[in-house]
């Protein structure tokens, strides 16, 4: 139930010019492309969140239009695998997050080549999860460090380092590289079988497909600065290409890691074709076209705005878990004060935080805690949750944003008393957890079981569909099931970095 006031961007004229932008560079090799895809092909949220109107499966349908030309190959990092990378959009890793991507490509009747496990060394995990796929179906290559990867060109493309790889078979005439994150093994995989390509006669080329940073938008766009936000954990910083500045005298935007590495990309690639030049620049790579998708240049920018704030608070949360540095944190903070953004520009912030200082003290003595939620419906319309003995704040604000869309009163119950104690004494007594308060998960069952009976709580439950892409904050990190809820709902949260309990370990 998106507000189309807000839209911002044409899917339409986008995919029109991106597929003539692909087809274009097709034509410039007669055998074969190789198309790496930076970002995420599937469920591109964040473009979804800057680009109002994007659909987050765009891509996918660009692919649809070309499928009797593409075969697909997909990259994941042995190392990935190995530390259990987290997709965070979906919570979860990056090799389940390869089964759910083939799967989903299946759906949408395009179905992958082979997968590439990428710097592979003997990783117990990486092992098992080709044996895995292996038993399933799936072709797999396993491709190992390449010798003299990054300084020594020579032995870069040589038998002994790209040729040492297993040539990756395909038919089409364009091969899509994809991979679920940055540090896949895309590039290094393009290269690979375009060496052996050549070693056939066969005069491949080489492109990239990356939505972000939009090249032809200043570099301090909002949506490119929300790109650099998004970006904090790897450190990519917004340029200006001075490659391409300095072939054409046209300034545009890439990042850091791109620009910095195309001087030794442009040899790899000369070396591999005998010394024929592709490209001048890493943005001359490209070809993406998103810019000819925008039609409300002033909601981009809002929406971006909103974005940065967002990643904000991620990253204050991942260095409150300990999973960020200080100095991604600080990286934060500048980004928001480059755009002059506040905590409060968020309109959910502050509401979540009021209503926390009017909730009941939860648990014993130093273990007690206040914690408040607040959600902006689609008509701008701000409800509050708090947490009591009985339901998280973040159940308790579900419960009062279903009622409000149901246009029920909000003092009615939706759950019998009999149904929470009953789950209560299951996880208090038969389960001996220390938390008995129902968290999202919980809730939302509960809900559908009050639902059987109750036409009030069936009309609550019908109108949750309509939380999806709404904006919620919480003023503490949410427990695993109040997480696993929120995701289910779809919505767009953030919350403070403080725990809503001094446990050390919550389970639920």
């Amino acid at each position: 139930m998106e507000d189309s006031k807000k839209i911002g961007f044409d899917n339409e004229k986008y995919l029109q010019e991106q597929t003539a932008a692909i087809l274009e560079r097709v034509g410039r090799f007669n055998d074969k492309l190789y198309l790496e895809f930076g970002g995420k092909i599937l469920y591109d949220y964040h473009a979804a969140r800057v680009l109002p109107g994007f659909d987050p499966n765009v891509k996918m349908r660009l692919l649809q239009l070309l499928k009797d030309k593409i075969d697909v190959i997909m990259c994941i990092h042995a190392g990935d695998i190995e530390r259990k990378k987290i997709r965070a959009d979906f919570g979860i890793s990056y090799d389940f997050d390869a089964l759910k991507t083939i799967d989903d490509f299946r759906d949408w009747g395009i179905d992958i080549n082979s997968v590439v496990i990428t710097r592979y060394e003997n990783q117990p995990a990486a092992t098992t999860f080709k044996n895995k796929l292996e038993m399933r179906g799936v072709k797999v290559y396993l491709h190992y460090p390449t010798k003299g990867y990054p300084t020594d060109v020579d032995l870069i493309v040589s038998d002994e380092g790209y040729g040492a790889n297993e040539y990756i078979k395909t038919e089409k005439p364009i091969v899509i590289v994809t991979g679920p994150g940055p540090g896949s093994g895309k590039l290094g995989t393009c290269l690979g079988n375009m060496y052996h390509e050549y070693k056939k006669g066969v005069k491949a080329g080489y492109a990239k497909f990356e939505t972000f940073p939009i090249w032809d938008l200043p570099l301090n766009h909002k949506v490119n600065i929300a790109y650099e936000a998004a970006t904090i954990d790897l450190k990519d910083v917004n340029l200006i290409d001075t490659h391409h500045l300095k072939a054409y005298g046209e300034s545009v935007v890439n990042y850091n890691r791109d620009i910095e590495a195309f001087h030794l990309l442009k040899r790899i690639l000369e070396k591999i074709t005998g010394g024929e030049s592709m490209y001048q620049s890493p943005t001359d790579m490209g070809v993406n076209r998103a810019s000819a998708g925008i039609v409300n240049d002033r909601i981009l920018a809002e929406a971006s705005h909103q974005e940065v704030i967002r990643r904000y608070f991620r990253c204050a949360v991942e260095y409150a878990l300990g999973l960020a540095d200080k100095d991604s944190l600080e990286h934060a903070v500048m980004i928001m004060n480059k755009i002059g953004a506040k905590e409060e520009d968020r309109k959910v912030v502050l509401p979540a935080r009021e209503a926390a200082n009017t909730a009941e003290k939860c648990g014993k003595g130093n273990a007690g805690f206040f914690c408040g939620a607040a959600i902006e419906l689609h008509d701008g319309t701000i409800i509050t949750g708090k947490n009591s003995p009985l339901m998280h704040a973040s159940s308790s604000l579900i419960l009062n944003a279903a009622k409000h869309l149901a246009g029920l009163p909000d003092s009615m119950f939706l759950l019998p008393q009999s149904l929470i104690d009953s789950v209560t004494h299951l996880k208090k007594d038969i389960l001996n957890r220390k938390m008995v308060s129902l968290d999202v998960d919980e809730t939302l069952i509960v809900l559908s079981v009050s639902a059987l009976f109750n036409p009030a709580a069936q009309m609550a439950m019908e109108n949750l569909k309509y939380l999806s892409n709404c904006e919620v904050h919480l003023t503490h990190i949410p427990t695993p099931g109040d997480e696993a809820g929120w995701r289910k709902l779809k919505v767009k949260m953030t919350c403070d970095p403080e725990y809503s309990s001094k446990s050390l370990f919550i389970s639920g």
